[in-house]
């Protein structure tokens, strides 16, 4: 896969994940219902800046980022999930599955990167992978917490 394509693909999955991220922001249910809130609304504050950077990118290097629905829901690797309520174990665990997904694609895009002397996607990407891995810190910490039964006490 091409820079460029997986460039396409990691915007795709940006733009399905912030519906998605949207969906689980206003349909979770249950105690933890506004922690998981707040938690999904920077999640999503912060996929929205990302998709706007990686189109950016895209454009800086003549290529054309994909821009609709059918576009990205057939590049896109994260699966969509119908509205329902959701439980706050679902939606960790919704998170931490799409971020890991994320952060693999992201991974590859950087190493890609590394090896073409692309400075700018090496850098950008590093900045998500970093990202990622606090956020990954804080779902393993909420698991912990929330399988012992600690409502911090």
């Amino acid at each position: 896969m091409t820079c460029a394509k997986k460039l396409n693909t990691y915007l795709a999955n940006l733009a399905l994940w912030n519906v998605k991220l949207h969906s689980l922001h206003w349909n979770v249910t249950g105690h933890y219902f506004k922690p998981l809130h707040e938690m999904t609304e920077s999640l999503y504050d912060n996929v929205f800046e990302a998709y706007d950077s990686v189109a950016e990118v895209l454009k800086m290097k003549g290529e054309m980022p994909l821009s609709t629905m059918s576009e990205y829901l057939s590049a896109a690797t994260l699966q969509e999930v119908p509205a329902k309520d959701f439980s706050a174990h679902e939606v960790v665990a919704m998170i931490e599955e799409d971020m890991k997904q994320m952060n693999e694609l992201a991974l590859e895009i950087r190493k890609d990167a590394v090896q073409s002397d692309d400075f700018e996607v090496q850098a950008m990407f590093e900045g998500f992978i970093a990202g990622f891995s606090k956020q990954l810190w804080f779902i393993r910490a909420m698991k912990t917490r929330h399988e012992c039964g600690c409502h911090g006490h």
